[in-house]
């Protein structure tokens, strides 16, 4: 084919019409793209706002059409436009601070959470009605965990090791390692009331993610309390966490560590049952604070002769829990669409629950979105009042002493345990090397072997 030679007039013409180039930017000039970074310092600056960006950099990013998503009239309308396509997240921090975050799947804002109670909530408004939902609930939860192979999984005459008994104020403690999975070991301590009494509730509590683990000293307060009441109460390490860490292939943020935790949960109850006689399965109860309180429903999902339940500060319905341990099965996508709350709903009504939140972390929309929800799905049965929410609006994201103390009211009551011995000025908190089931720095040892049916 001949080619054509333009007039030279006609040569300026392409040359001035071609599309500009951005200096210094990746990408077809035509899309005119910029840095994330560069973005969000000129809507600080057109703004007079700040912007946080702790859990990514920006520097990473890049955005096409950058300035053509900005609105000058509102920086809420310009957020919008520049983080959707990066599937990141804004929110507003008070004043003149936002912060921007990767979208996670497993937190909503509490509107959001209000709203999916809403929406739940219209497809049932009478028992018959919920028993359907919570029939489906509770299957395609069950499906989605996917327990039974861990259980078919377990070690068939598991390893006990036990240390030594140590005597207190109305309560002895003794270090467990339970084999769970052939050579994985689940560690935990066992409180004991000292005074005769018979048959004894079991508390059974799953630690959760603050510093120390299941050896910090709040947790022994509780523990050492509710075995002075008149229960056998018993706590275990989180996965990765603690002394069972030596003998697990992976670190604790492996998305295995929700149905392992799971497990070990299942595991302690089972062995706790079967190694003491004097435990009474009719008064079997579970708490937890945090990702503990998500072990606890996750603890009752399996077994239904948990009839009393106290999770604290936290299973919220716009936050499923930021960790892998609690979110790596996505329990609040089962039946077409659930959450958190309905899911505790399905597992405890009309059993007696208390929740304990407080207005300084997530659980601050307790009193005006969950529990409302969950009182209602009580007052099917005619059991409103067996649903409970402790508020305190001063406090924060911890198991401290006011919620500790709610709980052993609610226990008193429901599981009949003696509220006038529940003073923790008699509790010894020990040191972390008397509660360890293994020696910190020394190999896992032989120990002794225990079947089930026995106990030092």
């Amino acid at each position: 084919m001949k080619r054509i030679a333009l007039p030279a007039f006609l040569l300026s013409l392409v040359v001035c019409l071609a599309p500009p180039c951005v200096s210094g930017q990746p990408g077809p000039a035509n899309r005119f793209r910029r840095s994330l970074a560069g973005v969000l310092s000129g809507i600080e600056e057109r703004f007079d706002v700040r912007i946080d960006c702790r859990k990514f950099s920006p520097d990473t990013l890049a955005l096409d059409f950058a300035e053509m998503r900005i609105r000058p009239w509102s920086v809420s309308e310009t957020l919008d436009e520049v983080t959707r396509p990066l599937d990141l997240k804004w929110s507003h921090r008070g004043g003149n601070r936002y912060r921007i975050e990767p979208y996670e799947y497993y937190r909503r804002t509490p509107e959001q959470g209000r709203r999916i109670l809403e929406w739940l909530s219209a497809g049932y408004d009478d028992r018959e009605s919920w028993e359907r939902r919570r029939a489906a609930v509770l299957r395609e939860a069950r499906e989605r965990l996917d327990m039974q192979p861990l259980y078919d999984s377990l070690a068939a005459d598991p390893q006990v090791f036990l240390g030594e008994v140590r005597r207190f104020d109305g309560y002895t403690t003794q270090g467990y390692a339970l084999e769970t999975l052939p050579g994985v070991f689940v560690c935990g301590t066992v409180y004991a009331p000292i005074r005769p009494g018979g048959r004894r509730p079991l508390i059974v509590s799953p630690a959760g993610h603050w510093p120390g683990g299941r050896l910090r000293p709040d947790q022994q307060y509780r523990m050492a309390t509710f075995a002075r009441m008149g229960a056998v109460a018993v706590d275990l390490d989180i996965v990765g966490w603690g002394d069972g860490a030596r003998t697990v292939p992976f670190p604790h943020e492996d998305p295995r560590s929700m149905r392992l935790q799971a497990l070990w949960s299942k595991a302690v109850t089972d062995w706790a049952v079967a190694s003491r006689p004097e435990i009474d399965t009719t008064r079997m109860a579970a708490t937890g604070g945090s990702g503990g309180a998500t072990h606890v429903l996750l603890l009752a999902l399996q077994d239904d002769r948990f009839r009393v339940l106290a999770p604290v500060v936290h299973l919220v319905a716009h936050f499923d829990g930021g960790c892998p341990c609690e979110s790596a099965v996505p329990l609040s996508t089962v039946a077409g669409g659930s959450c958190i709350p309905e899911l505790l709903a399905a597992v405890a009504a009309p059993n007696p629950l208390l929740a304990v939140s407080d207005s300084g972390d997530w659980t601050a929309s307790w009193p005006e979105s969950e529990y409302p929800y969950l009182q209602r799905i009580w007052g099917f049965y005619g059991a409103a009042e067996r649903v409970r929410n402790v508020h305190l609006p001063d406090e924060r994201h911890d198991y401290g002493a006011n919620k500790r103390r709610a709980v052993y009211e609610f226990f008193a009551r429901e599981l009949g345990l003696d509220l006038d011995r529940a003073d923790e000025s008699r509790v010894t908190v020990q040191e972390e090397g008397a509660l360890r089931s293994f020696p910190e720095g020394a190999p896992v040892p032989a120990g002794r072997r225990v079947k089930y049916g026995k106990r030092r």
